[in-house]
């Protein structure tokens, strides 16, 4: 992956597409990066984590906790 932030000095950009890239669909965003900070929900705007009580099943959610415990133990072993 490449990443660059430039600052045109005209409406026209040129690019060089590495020869890995070549053939391979890649994607190109623009955006001006003081735009993206305006663009950030207030804090009041932002959802809190009780919003998303229910998303998971029971069985998703067993299964995620019993992986974190094995992460946790795992941690612990190695220390």
């Amino acid at each position: 992956m490449l990443r660059t932030i430039i600052t045109p000095e005209n409406q026209n950009v040129s690019i060089h597409v590495p020869k890995e890239y070549v053939g391979r669909q890649i994607e190109i965003l623009m955006y001006a990066t003081n735009e993206v900070h305006a663009e950030l929900p207030a804090a009041a705007n932002r959802q809190k984590p009780s919003d998303f009580a229910g998303t998971l099943s029971k069985v998703d959610a067993l299964r995620l906790l019993k992986d974190v415990e094995q992460s946790r133990n795992e941690w612990e072993r190695n220390a």
